[in-house]
């Protein structure tokens, strides 16, 4: 459930009529029945008479009318701007579009424009694009066809260039990638904690999966399965620095995040996602729908769920402070029972913090 503080923060951007606000969520008004997007150049109401929705469909379930004048039901014109981009962009993977270009497409200034995709897309253009050809490349990296077909089709202009920048998404060569890791080493350690078994790997690039297990030969064999032509050695000694970096988030008093190079695969979609998480504070949840909102796809709170259960990284990608917004906990890839304990203890330590700061 939103916190008082998320509330606030909401509020905050109403009284600013924030623009990057539209598309995250909506407030309604008790006392009219309306319910706005936060930009609405409407007069402001009374704090004690707004509600919060993550979209106009929750609010229009509570019973509360669209606005005339902020038309909240209609995607915000920078979203339209965004998706227009969007397209643009997937339809010309096989050249480099240039921020200048893409900008006069949608027909803002490019420093305006910049800004804008990369507050509502949580990326650059460029980035997004690298990243819509590295999803195109391992689909057709799975096919039967040539690995130069693939590049090709994915819409990189040379073999060289698509070595270059699909190393950040597929984390080893796209040969390797194809073999299932073939060439690729890959050391992993095992300890316990209080909640079970608890497995890191590493390639050389960063981590590249975190679980957690209830046997050792189970966590094992699902490592061996995912990579099976990679050379997987455990190296207890060695990895013990970065082990202990992960167990410590398992810690009362951990900041929530640990600062390592990460090694994990997944759609550009799925990156945008577990970028997202990475950013929820320790001790506060949020719900499928407002990481939907966050990720510029408000519709999408299926493929959000998805995305949370192919969370390669347990705990370092925190996609158990994500839950239903009507409350309770709903799946978790390592069991309820794990995703109900990580939650009490971040919210205690989190309200103890506080306390402390009182």
């Amino acid at each position: 459930m939103p916190t008082q503080s998320h509330n606030d923060e909401k509020w905050t951007r109403v009284l600013a009529r924030s623009t990057s606000a539209d598309g995250h969520f909506v407030y309604a008004v008790k006392s009219t029945g309306v319910f706005c997007r936060p930009s609405c150049p409407s007069r402001r109401p009374r704090r004690e008479n707004v509600v919060f929705f993550d979209s106009p469909a929750l609010a229009q379930e509570a019973g509360y009318r669209a606005c005339r004048r902020c038309v909240p039901m209609r995607p915000s014109l920078q979203v339209q701007m965004v998706e227009a981009a969007c397209r643009y962009l997937s339809d010309h993977l096989e050249t480099t579009v240039t921020l200048e270009e893409l900008a006069h497409h949608v027909g803002v200034s490019p420093f305006y424009f910049q800004r804008l995709f990369k507050r509502t897309m949580g990326l650059s253009p460029r980035h997004y694009q690298h990243a819509q050809r590295a999803s195109r490349f391992k689909t057709a990296l799975r096919d039967e066809g040539k690995i130069t077909d693939a590049i090709y089709e994915a819409g990189y202009s040379s073999s060289s260039r698509a070595y270059e920048n699909i190393s950040a998404q597929l984390g080893m060569t796209p040969s390797a990638f194809r073999r299932n890791g073939q060439g690729t080493t890959i050391r992993y350690s095992i300890a316990t904690t209080e909640l079970g078994k608890l497995l890191i790997a590493t390639t050389e690039r960063g981590l590249c999966a975190v679980r957690f297990g209830e046997r050792e030969s189970a966590l094992t064999g699902e490592l061996r399965r995912e990579f099976r032509a990679a050379d997987i050695a455990r190296d207890d000694r060695g990895l013990r620095p970065l082990l202990e970096q992960v167990r410590g988030l398992l810690r009362e008093g951990s900041a929530g995040s640990v600062k390592i190079l990460l090694d994990i695969q997944g759609t550009a979609f799925q990156q945008l996602v577990w970028n997202v998480l990475r950013e929820i504070p320790r001790g506060e949840t949020r719900s499928y729908t407002e990481i939907a909102n966050a990720v510029g796809r408000p519709k999408a709170v299926r493929a959000v769920a998805n995305a949370c259960a192919s969370n390669p990284l347990a705990l370092v990608v925190p996609c158990h402070r994500v839950v239903p917004k009507n409350g309770g906990l709903a799946g978790y890839r390592w069991g309820a029972k794990r995703k109900a304990a990580l939650l009490k203890s971040e919210s205690e330590g989190a309200s103890r913090r506080r306390a402390h700061a009182v």
